[in-house]
């Protein structure tokens, strides 16, 4: 029998293992002589550790596919395999296995070789205690650390996915308000990050909504089990390819929230009164705060039956949606699957999660609100303009004037007819080309009804009605009634205003027609989108407005005529608009002028003198 261990190292005392190894982890002692293994293994079992054996290769082989080993004693010299194959086998298939050589040779490049292959470390027989205890320690050790560190770094990447994540849904909720449609995207969006794996990991989320007269807090969209895959796969290549926040939206199947049956039904399940103060979920969002649930107990409030019935689940966290002004929701997760515990550090990542979840609700609802006001605008000002008062006496007029207001007595009643009727009829036939000629019918009505408007209007000289009047607001709201307009048309708008808000006598009416001129011209201008300026300033001398567009502008030639009356240059329209405005502006005793843009388009300019 081979030496083991020295004489001096038999009163070695034994100390206590160091948490090196899991509960189910084993150290294989892979050795053709049983009296070695055995004295290894009674060593091993006194220092914590628990212990498998191996005899061969094959043995060795049966225990990496049927335990979990950290750490294995490989002899060099076994009876069916070299030790040194072996190793040039195992050590690439399980990197997370500590490999410690032991032989009775102590040939240097032997061991050279063990260590360029794979191994730990390298022992001789006769092993002396103290240095066996120190070299399975710190290979133990090493091995730890390596996971450790494998794992650190995982999660460090999935916390820096993530922080770039929220980071690119807060510019998003800076730069822009949010329709219903992008709103629901965002939320799986963030419903699809809680419970993945790069995300948080929780098992199921639920998204649970005030309505709109915040009455009842119901329940909207949740993810849960079967869609764990589905949402891993979406973030995985999301991850891999770098994507933005918008390409991670449209990733976001809506199929993967309906796919999702059972939770959905749970969520939607969900219908508290807003006034039930006692429910769990009503206390979360009045109290602005997370609640823990655990064991279907949560400290200081009471927890229904009914929710834990529904959830089927007694551990849960519930995170509030809020706004500076008002409750929005809650969302709702848990491990129903895995039963792991929920950690503070999760509920504050949770929490973050949360607040992007609530300034994207938020943006949309001041998007829904600013979109509602936009469509009040544009409605009065199109009965304004429907209504105006085209009656004066007809001794006011000149030549032009009487002969307009005459044109608009005898033609517009039977205009208007002609328009209705055809505009009638189309409704009532499918055959394609009687529709197409009442359409051309009802499009040349409404071009001599415009004309006839503009006629009209051209020549009324009633008295200016002014008053004080602030200027930044008239542009604001003059601007903003072609909000919908120019999304449509991919313009974007900017106001440069000055820092005080002058206010100035001025006609509204009138002036507002003036700047709804401008504008729509400035917006027809740019079939294909660009951008809007609308500017202020002031000096000791005037108020001066310019409005500016990055269209295709106007011809040198037909700058000089754009104010002549019924010159125009487009397919529709009377060309009226601009002889309007300057007889508008010249009524304030105030300047305008139309000029090409350095950078392209057309500027506008009008100056108020004080």
């Amino acid at each position: 029998m081979v030496e083991l261990l020295s004489y001096r190292d038999q009163h070695f005392q034994y100390g206590p293992s160091q948490s090196l190894v899991e509960q189910d982890e084993f150290i294989a002692i892979v050795d053709d002589s049983q009296e070695i293994a055995i004295i290894l293994e009674h060593y091993l079992i006194r220092q914590g550790y628990s212990v498998c054996k191996a005899g061969n290769a094959q043995e060795l082989s049966h225990l990496l596919t049927s335990r979990k080993i950290a750490l294995v004693l490989l002899d060099i010299g076994l009876p069916d395999k070299d030790g040194i194959e072996i190793l040039a086998d195992i050590a690439p298939r399980f990197p997370d296995l500590g490999i410690i050589m032991v032989t009775g040779t102590t040939d240097l490049q032997t061991a050279l070789d063990c260590l360029r292959i794979g191994a730990d470390d390298y022992l001789t027989k006769p092993v002396q205690l103290d240095a066996f205890t120190h070299t399975v320690k710190q290979t133990l050790k090493k091995r730890r650390l390596a996971i450790d560190n494998r794992v650190f770094h995982k999660e460090l990447e999935a916390t820096n996915f993530r922080t770039q994540f929220l980071h690119q849904l807060n510019m998003k909720m800076n730069t822009a308000y949010l329709s219903t449609i992008e709103l629901d995207g965002i939320l799986h969006a963030i419903l699809v990050g809680i419970t993945s794996e790069e995300g948080l990991r929780f098992n199921r989320a639920f998204l649970a909504l005030f309505d709109d007269d915040h009455y009842t807090l119901q329940g909207k969209m949740a993810i849960g089990p079967s869609c764990r895959e589905e949402a891993g796969r979406v973030w995985h290549d999301i991850k891999e390819k770098n994507l933005g926040l918008t390409e991670i939206i449209s990733h976001i199947k809506k199929d993967c929230i309906d796919s999702d049956v059972e939770v959905n039904r749970i969520a939607r399940s969900l219908s508290i009164p807003s006034d039930d103060a006692h429910n769990i979920l009503i206390r979360s969002c009045l109290e602005r705060k997370s609640i823990a649930v655990e064991n279907g107990m949560a400290l200081g409030h009471p927890v229904s039956a009914d929710l834990l019935g529904l959830l089927e689940e007694p551990n849960f966290i519930i995170v509030p949606l809020y706004s500076p002004s008002q409750s929005l929701g809650v969302i709702i997760a848990d491990n129903f699957i895995t039963d792991k515990p929920i950690t503070a550090e999760e509920i504050q990542a949770l929490e973050i999660f949360a607040s992007q979840a609530s300034l994207a609700i938020e943006h949309s609802h001041l998007y829904q609100d600013m979109t509602a006001k936009i469509s009040e605008l544009e409605m009065v000002t199109q009965e304004l303009e429907k209504n105006k008062d085209l009656l004066v006496e007809t001794e006011r007029y000149s030549t032009l004037g009487y002969m307009s207001a005459q044109l608009v007595h005898a033609i517009r009643n039977p205009i208007t007819s002609i328009g209705g009727t055809a505009r009638l009829l189309t409704k009532r036939t499918n055959d394609p080309n009687i529709l197409k000629f009442l359409r051309i019918m009802t499009q040349e009505a409404a071009k001599i009804e415009a004309t006839l408007e503009d006629l009209f209007s051209f020549v009324e000289e009633s008295s200016l009605q002014k008053s004080d009047q602030s200027l930044h607001l008239l542009l604001r709201k003059s601007v903003m009634i072609f909000y919908a307009a120019m999304k449509k048309a991919g313009i974007h708008y900017h106001l440069d205003l000055a820092a005080s808000d002058p206010h100035i006598e001025i006609d509204i009416r009138k002036i507002r027609q003036v700047f709804l001129h401008l504008i729509r011209n400035a917006i027809e201008a740019m079939p294909d989108g660009g951008t809007l300026r609308v500017s202020t300033h002031e000096d000791e001398h005037a108020v001066v407005i310019s409005i500016a567009d990055s269209g295709r502008g106007i011809p040198d030639a037909n700058l000089d005529r754009v104010a002549d009356p019924f010159f125009t240059t487009k397919t529709y329209g009377t060309g009226m608009g601009l002889t309007l405005v300057e007889q508008i502006i010249k009524q304030h005793e105030a300047s305008f002028s139309l000029k090409r843009h350095e950078d392209g388009g057309m500027i506008a300019t009008i100056k108020f003198n004080k």
